[in-house]
């Protein structure tokens, strides 16, 4: 999804190490939830009209299931009452569509680092439910322009920067140990 209008190439996805995918298993639900609640009203404070463009689709449930880390997040796409849910598996009813991918990839889509279409036909990602749903949500997000890191850094104060500096400088320090999946590099906005 287009981020800030460049062009990010990504030629490969990264996926979890096992180890680190069995320890976020044993972790309690609780402050991830929070925390992901925390990064969510910091994107749209800075993203205000990041619903405007859902249209009919505002309210819809989307689930979000990372394939290398067993939690399932679900985006309550209510403009008045924005929220995720965490869980160890996703609902089996009430979900308006369902995306899977590994959990880069996830974020990758939010923060225009990834192609959404690219990650679809290459199997990285899969989509099940109201396709038009997803549509909305993805160009909601495009015209956004999020950038997750910067975003969640926010919420620091006086020490974001600082903090985003270091947060970027560990995750490309972590990348060089994390086996890629299939490419999808960004070559534009989805639509």
């Amino acid at each position: 999804m287009a981020g800030n209008g460049t062009n990010r190439n990504n030629a490969a996805i990264p996926v979890v190490p096992r180890p680190i995918a069995a320890a976020v298993g044993v972790l309690p639900l609780a402050p991830i939830g929070s925390a992901l609640g925390l990064v969510l009203g910091a994107v749209l404070r800075r993203h205000r009209r990041i619903f405007d463009r859902l249209g009919a689709h505002a309210g819809k449930r989307f689930g979000l299931r990372p394939t290398d880390v067993p939690i399932a997040l679900v985006l309550h796409a209510d403009p008045t009452r924005p929220r995720i849910t965490v869980g160890r598996r996703l609902p089996a009813h009430g979900l308006h569509a369902r995306i899977a991918g590994p959990l880069a990839g996830l974020a990758g889509l939010v923060d225009g680092r990834l192609d959404g279409d690219a990650m679809f036909f290459s199997r990285a990602l899969s989509v099940e439910g109201d396709i038009e749903a997803v549509v909305a949500l993805r160009n909601a997000i495009d015209d956004a322009g999020i950038d997750l890191l910067g975003d969640a850094a926010s919420l620091l104060g006086p020490f974001a920067r600082p903090a985003e500096r270091m947060a970027r400088t560990a995750f490309a320090f972590a990348g060089v140990f994390i086996q890629p999946t299939g490419g999808a590099a960004r070559s534009g906005p989805w639509n």
